[in-house]
């Protein structure tokens, strides 16, 4: 059995500029938060689940939901250009001194995905414990059309190919070189070493985590939302890879 301990953290700050609480905003009948609370408190290899947060309204309902919320996040960590790297240090620091808790790896699940389930943590989670890496991130494979060696860009009115070399020339879908996008991410596990002594979220050894582009959906505005809604009443979210 692993001796892995995973501290699941969820970032929710009160504001949001895209949709007006954003993390309270309702998604089949839950607020968006719950979607990535629920099945981190499913997963057999967290630890523990933890929302950080300024806002008492989000606190509250994610200590509903089962989270910990040991302490409110301070207000100058929960701006709109707040990195996350300082969020999770300040997190992990407090943990220390008030608990005497540091884990091994922290899961970071914004709740901007809220299609990821129970089974792309621990899967995730699983290529962690097995390789060590300094940290696995969630990915999807980006679509043929949206390949580098097909974006273009303007110059004086006119289109070029955005790189040179093979981005000179056009290619067969098949002849496109396969690439990967970070899906939000969904899912980002460091580990405690590369986010505490390195002062890095992915360090130099990082391994993928590879999702559907159906589940790997990023609520950011509106129909966004709408999207999500189908998706989810019609079964075809949050299916296995």
């Amino acid at each position: 059995m692993s001796n892995l301990t995973a501290l699941a953290v969820v970032t929710a700050r009160g504001g949001s500029k895209s949709i007006p609480r954003k993390n309270l905003a309702l998604l089949a009948g839950k607020p968006l938060i719950q979607h990535s609370i629920e099945p981190a408190l499913q997963s057999d290899r967290t630890d523990r689940v933890i929302v950080s947060t300024d806002d008492e309204e989000i606190a509250r309902i994610a200590t509903e939901a089962g989270a910990d919320v040991p302490f409110l996040r301070p207000a100058e960590l929960a701006q709109d250009d707040t990195p996350t790297l300082p969020v999770l240090k300040h997190l992990l620091d407090e943990l220390q001194k008030s608990r005497g808790y540091r884990p091994d790896a922290v899961i970071l699940l914004q709740p901007t995905s809220p299609l990821r389930t129970k089974h792309h943590i621990d899967e995730s989670l699983a290529i962690f414990d097995q390789h060590r890496p300094d940290s696995v991130v969630s990915v999807v494979e980006v679509p043929h059309n949206f390949n580098p060696v097909s974006i273009m860009k303007l110059e004086t009115g006119r289109l070029k190919p955005y790189l040179g070399g093979e981005g000179t020339r056009l290619l067969r879908r098949q002849e496109k070189p396969v690439v990967y996008a970070r899906n939000g991410p969904a899912i980002l596990i460091s580990s405690v070493t590369t986010l505490m002594d390195h002062d890095s979220l992915y360090g130099e050894t990082v391994m993928p985590y590879l999702m559907s582009l159906r589940d790997s959906l990023d609520i950011d505005a509106q129909e966004d939302l709408e999207l999500a809604e189908l998706l989810l009443q019609s079964g075809m979210a949050g299916g296995a890879e």
